[in-house]
């Protein structure tokens, strides 16, 4: 049966029950803290940005060893997430979000006291582990919680703006913790919000039913070092260029054991992903762009961020302040997808936010060392945050509107690990292109770095070009207004 978004049939997990009264109160807590601990997640992916340097210069971090600081996290956040999932729908959602959350904010504070690099990279390995955990359960808790058609589609487009927004807010949050105070409150920050997050949840979240299973050990394991070894191995053609022994050995290895993977996952009677999720064609869909809007939208961040401060010469406050307005155009289309998703259905919306995203990143191409922020800069991050925000919310929604209870964590730990694994994948492959590009530019510092930014945007456009394609495949189905 397609995918529509007017589909009612997922019957809830067992809760509380509670007073009439009190139930919209207790929904809309349940929604903050939700919204809260996923913003967090998200937020840590790029808040170290614009800290990296001071970090380095504290924490003697060499420049190679540097970009573990971002990888540790994404890394191992991005390969758990599966297993995050399905062990949410086996041992209680409401469960593992709380461990989760309880980790990811001691491993916050623990990065924060870091008095070594060694120290510091552990913690952001224990932050990722955490927030494998809880990020599944959060999705699956939405769309468990909020079962009435209208209330899911709002609550799915404020989960999706917050995961794709939450890395332009990482960025300008990063830039004044890091003016104002050090890179330590940029890690400090979550423990407040990560305290309030664990005592709201533990008072307020619906308790769920455990189901009698067992965890797909083989295809958890398959999975995770899959993942991470296809992006470990893009990062060290980056770093150590192509045709090493390193790269050759981890990309090959990453490959082969997606495929065991997948072969794991539909001969297992309780796999970690079901691959009937991607029967259903609008679904199938979403996940495709889900992993690729990411791998080309998410490089704009790191590589104007570089732009930025090593061409234009801003601050840490002033480069996070320059993504203000693919913030603020992102935030305005979480504002509109519920009132937008009903009336055109998800083709139309998905093919409208891919071509700004394409848009975007061309103009990108034609950056110079002489570029300013006006008019190209400021125009760019307006079609990406247009774009990015049209075409990345609604795809939430579509996954998640009409899957069965059993299966929330699964589908809602594959669409975060393809999210997470797309972006860590696109930079990998995008920084590895920069670097090529750099090396045999030329020229001055400057222009070797801007003449690889631009090659890099090159490939990102290309990326978005597949992205459209893919949202030419949607069924235009409408949901129930």
């Amino acid at each position: 049966m397609p995918t529509t978004l007017s589909s009612n049939n997922a019957v809830a997990d067992t809760v509380v029950s509670t007073p009439p009264e009190s139930s919209r109160f207790r929904s809309n807590i349940v929604l903050a803290t939700l919204l809260t601990c996923q913003l967090m997640i998200v937020l840590d992916v790029t808040v170290m940005n614009v800290a990296l340097p001071r970090i380095q210069a504290d924490l003697h971090f060499t420049a190679t060893s540097l970009s573990w600081v971002m990888n540790a996290y994404t890394l191992v956040f991005g390969g758990l997430l599966l297993l995050g999932g399905r062990a949410g729908d086996l041992f209680g959602r409401r469960n593992l979000f709380i461990a989760g959350a309880t980790l990811f904010t001691v491993a916050s504070l623990a990065g924060g006291l870091a008095p070594s690099a060694t120290w510091l990279l552990i913690a952001r390995v224990v932050q990722g582990i955490g927030a494998a955990m809880a990020g599944p359960s959060t999705l699956a808790l939405l769309t468990t919680t909020f079962r009435e058609p209208k209330a899911r589609i709002r609550v799915l487009a404020l989960f999706s703006g917050m995961s794709s927004a939450g890395f332009a807010i990482g960025l300008i949050v990063g830039g004044l913790l890091t003016e104002w105070l050090s890179w330590r409150s940029v890690l400090f920050i979550n423990v407040p919000f990560g305290l309030a997050v664990v005592a709201l949840a533990l008072r307020y979240l619906p308790r769920a039913e455990r189901q009698s299973a067992h965890l797909d050990l083989p295809g958890a394991i398959t999975a995770t070092t899959g993942v991470a070894a296809l992006v470990y191995g893009f990062i060290s053609a980056a770093s150590d260029g192509w045709g090493t022994a390193t790269t050759d050995i981890s990309l090959a290895a990453g490959a082969i054991l997606i495929a065991v993977f997948l072969v794991i996952e539909s001969r297992t009677a309780q796999p970690l992903l079901p691959l009937r999720l991607f029967a259903d064609r609008n679904r199938a869909a979403a996940y495709a762009s889900m992993f690729l809007a990411p791998m080309a939208g998410m490089s704009m961040f790191f590589f104007l961020t570089q732009f930025l401060q090593d061409v234009l010469g801003l601050s840490a406050l002033a480069t996070g302040f320059a993504f203000l307005p693919t913030a603020l155009l992102m935030f305005t289309m979480i504002r509109t997808i519920p009132r937008l998703l009903p009336r055109f259905g998800p083709k139309p919306l998905a093919m409208t936010g891919t071509a700004s995203m394409v848009a975007g990143l061309v103009l990108l191409t034609q950056l110079t060392a002489d570029s300013g922020y006006f008019p190209l800069l400021f125009v760019a991050m307006l079609l990406m945050g247009f774009g990015l925000g049209l075409a990345v919310s609604p795809l939430n929604v579509i996954i998640m509107s009409n899957v069965e209870p059993h299966d929330a964590g699964a589908a809602g730990g594959a669409l975060q690990t393809l999210q997470q694994t797309g972006a860590s994948l696109g930079l990998a492959i995008l920084v590895t292109i920069f670097g090529t590009a750099s090396r045999s530019a030329g020229g001055s510092a400057q222009h070797a770095l801007v003449t690889g930014i631009t090659t890099a945007f090159t490939a990102a456009a290309a990326i978005a070009t597949l992205t459209f394609a893919v949202a030419l495949t949607f069924r235009n189905a409408r949901s129930a207004s």
